[in-house]
């Protein structure tokens, strides 16, 4: 089969397309051929070596996939051949190559819907948004809820999460973008090129942070009493200082990392189904493209999702 791999750390240049042997399923696996395969910021993050939880190259990158099961272990009884599955994968075995095994567990049924492009470009991204907002804040209605980098992968989804809730959602991005975040049902926006977000949004109740940096001291300034920041960057500067500020003012500080649950995924299909949640779709490139996919994901311009077709 064909995947894409890299045998060094770097820049997009280093991923190159291989034949390689088509995997087999292990005990719980099933085999997917893939369909499609969402690019995330935190592939170009492991392609350069800034997260190096998977080890040392070669290996295959992507997190992301939607397909169709090939082959299931003996022990597999959740999926049959043919069906359309959407879920996580990781490398050294990661969702960039043609066919790909992974736990069952970590896969539900592709919400009937959307096609497998759209269904590829949600699991990282929608559980990221997903279950901090709804497993650690449970968010509520009435709740204040703002939403920074509200027009990225993560962004987008979780504008659409907090108010499926009922919450009252604010969100930051440029000017250009607001007109689509109003569409997916912000109920306000600050432009945070031009206005200091920590000076204008007041008694938030939730914030999700995809960003970190200075965003983490600057978003304690805009909770109300008992307020969470929850922090799902993944990687990025050290957190100590935000949780000791958090700690004196009384509100809560929650680094958050995603766990791949199929479970939460077929939850995460019902909301697709019943209208209120759709995901943004913004460039999709064949599998042997994916250098140029790399190159526009690293530029953090993207609204929504890039994907890979195989």
């Amino acid at each position: 089969m064909r995947a894409i791999s890299q045998h060094v750390y770097g820049g997009p240049e280093v991923l190159e397309v291989v034949e390689i042997d088509r995997p087999a399923p292990g005990p719980g696996e099933v085999l997917v051929r893939v369909s499609a395969a969402g690019v995330n910021p935190a592939d170009w993050k492991i392609r350069s070596g800034l997260v190096r939880r998977f080890g040392d190259p070669p290996f295959t990158l992507g997190l992301d996939l939607c397909g169709v099961v090939e082959a299931i272990s003996g022990q597999t009884t959740r999926f049959a051949p043919g069906d359309v599955v959407y879920g996580c994968a990781f490398p050294p075995r990661g969702a960039y190559a043609e066919y790909v095994a992974v736990p069952a567990d970590v896969l539900a049924s592709a919400p009937p819907s959307i096609d497998r492009v759209h269904a590829a470009a949600l699991p990282v991204a929608v559980l990221t948004a997903w279950q901090p907002l709804v497993r650690v804040a449970a968010v509520a209605a009435g709740q204040r809820v703002l939403i920074h980098a509200a027009a990225g992968g993560i962004g987008h989804l979780a504008v659409q999460i907090a108010k499926a809730r009922g919450a009252y959602v604010i969100g930051t991005a440029r000017a250009e973008k607001h007109d689509f975040l109003r569409d997916l049902g912000a109920d306000e926006l600050i432009d945070y090129t031009t206005v200091d977000f920590a000076a204008v949004a007041r008694d938030i109740d939730v914030v999700l942070d995809p960003i970190s940096g200075d965003y983490g001291s600057r978003s304690l300034d805009t909770l109300g009493p008992g307020g969470i920041l929850l922090d799902v960057r993944g990687t990025g500067p050290d957190r100590h200082a935000v949780r000791e500020q958090a700690r004196k003012r009384g509100s809560r500080f929650v680094e958050f990392g995603f766990t791949p649950s199929g479970a939460d995924l077929e939850d995460i299909a019902d909301l697709v189904e019943y209208g209120n949640l759709r995901v943004v779709v913004d460039q999709v490139f064949p599998l042997h493209d994916v250098v140029k996919a790399h190159e526009i994901s690293e530029t953090n311009r993207v609204k929504g999702k890039i994907v890979l077709v195989s």
